[in-house]
């Protein structure tokens, strides 16, 4: 089955239309969608190294396009939305310890939990929950999501073969290296600041 998905989402990654995919995984992924876009930009990298970097660019800027989605869901829909996007990850504790020093630190908390295999979404809502300055949120994000996006392209871009063989002939370890990554992003939000 993991191979089936494999190969489905390589053939995807290759497909004309994949840049659109990638781009709306991304927007998505910063205000509700609970799977973050590396899912879609590590095989886009592995199928066409040549546009790692303009895959990366698409991520960065969908991403950050979809930060304001997420803000405006914090800022203007937090009772009737915003609320329950948070709770239904269990994130409400973390949500508000986080507050305690996001007025301190919040482009700070932007850039390194952007950074993160965190779930984006709670950085984003939070920040427009706490009406935190639009253009600091922007800068940051931009900065954050940036770093990622094009770190991660960059050493798949790099050594994009060598990992492609790796994650084919290893392909359960990786992808239980990854849930675990995800997973433990989302407990990592929850009990720490």
């Amino acid at each position: 089955m993991l191979r089936s998905l494999y190969n489905w989402t390589m053939r995807l990654a290759g497909h004309r239309h994949a840049i659109w995919a990638l781009a709306g995984v991304s927007f998505i992924e910063s205000s509700v969608f609970p799977l973050p876009p590396d899912l879609l930009l590590i095989p886009m990298v592995l199928a066409d190294r040549r546009k790692a970097f303009l895959y990366a660019a698409v991520c960065t800027l969908a991403s950050v396009a979809g930060g304001f989605l997420g803000y405006a869901i914090g800022h203007f829909l937090w009772e009737s939305l915003g609320q329950k996007i948070i709770q239904t990850y269990g994130l409400m504790d973390a949500y508000i310890r986080f507050k305690t020093n996001f007025d301190q630190y919040g482009a700070e908390y932007i850039i390194i939990k952007g950074l993160l295999p965190v779930p984006y979404k709670i950085i984003t809502i939070a920040s427009g929950a706490f009406n935190f300055d639009l253009a600091t949120f922007a800068v940051a994000s931009l900065i954050s999501r940036a770093l990622r996006f094009f770190l991660v392209a960059g050493l798949f871009w790099k050594f994009g073969e060598p990992i492609r063989t790796f994650v084919e002939k290893w392909l359960t370890l990786v992808t239980t290296a990854f849930a675990v990554l995800l997973v433990g992003g989302f407990v990592l939000v929850k009990y720490l600041h």
